[in-house]
């Protein structure tokens, strides 16, 4: 097995670029990485949600995980999504990706079924029992549906089962609360997009989200300052994002736009016109999003 690598620090959910028909499109992908490393992308995340995990199919799945991992070559840690509801299928996804070269794997809670929590808890047991890398708890309950608690979590910290969790509610105190029990035997990221200033000053290890993946040197600037300890310019550099921010969640007339067609049109605004669109069913955006965004993005330099 490789030398396996930590991730840590400024972590991209990464987007998948599509063709125009819509089939994977590898040199789009290998720099659109390029650029995210360019950028002050510390390690890389693929395939979760972000990254349109469940629009594809576990083939194209082990497709677009095989060509990042020999393509980034070990240059920063990479972590793959490799959750699916069933067990069985998560233990295989997570295989391939450790085969590949992977140095960890994000797991989603199991969805839509919405399991019992002894089940859940022996989801990760039974992972963990066929997997050698580390293993990251996706503790989201917006897309899962529930979240492990605190106490739930330290239990698989203590046993060895987990090593990292990316905690996505969005509330800095998840972060507080799991280095404050569980210390440094879990690496924390803070997972949502809003208020990661504060999921760092509270002790996260790093920051893993969407708005890396597309804003990745503002959003450096805004986690070293609050690693430095430096509360000004750590909200100074939040301010600068603020806009977007408040676009990215609140500027919607029945929930359009959605926030992965802002995601890929803010990558092309910023000249990765190959980043294309969202899988269908999402789509293009209007033009008047399209200038909101041009100009969101112009008032931020």
């Amino acid at each position: 097995m490789k030398d396996v690598k930590k991730a840590y620090g400024l972590c991209p959910a990464s987007m998948t670029l599509w063709n125009a028909d819509q089939t994977y499109n590898k040199k789009g992908m290998e720099k659109y990485l390029d650029w995210l490393l360019d950028n002050g992308a510390q390690s890389i995340s693929i395939c979760g949600s972000t990254g349109e995990n469940i629009a594809m199919n576990m083939e194209e799945q082990r497709e677009i995980i095989g060509h990042v991992a020999n393509y980034l070559q070990g240059q920063v840690p990479l972590i793959c999504g490799t959750g699916r509801y069933d067990t069985l299928n998560t233990i295989k996804m997570s295989q391939y990706a450790q085969e590949q070269g992977a140095d960890g794997v994000m797991v989603i809670l199991p969805f839509y079924l919405k399991p019992h929590k002894k089940a859940v808890l022996q989801h990760f047991r039974d992972l963990r029992a066929a997997l050698d890398i580390d293993i990251m708890i996706y503790n989201n309950p917006w897309f899962a549906g529930y979240e492990l608690t605190i106490p739930e979590i330290k239990e698989l910290v203590e046993d060895g089962t987990i090593q990292s969790i990316k905690a996505a509610h969005g509330d800095p105190n998840r972060v507080h609360e799991l280095k404050f029990h569980c210390k440094d035997k879990l690496t924390v990221f803070y997972g949502h997009d809003y208020a990661a200033l504060e999921g760092c000053l509270c002790g996260a290890d790093g920051w893993l989200s969407g708005f890396p993946a597309v804003l990745p040197k503002q959003c450096r600037a805004i986690m070293d300052a609050a690693f430095a300890g430096d509360v000004k310019g750590a909200r100074a550099a939040q301010d600068r994002i603020q806009p977007y921010i408040d676009y990215f969640f609140h500027d919607k007339v029945d929930e359009v736009p959605h926030w992965q067609e802002i995601c890929k049109y803010t990558l092309q605004a910023q000249g990765l016109d190959y980043a294309g669109l969202p899988r269908k069913p999402l789509g293009e955006l209007d033009e008047a999003n399209k200038k909101k965004i041009e100009k969101l993005l112009a008032d931020m330099q």
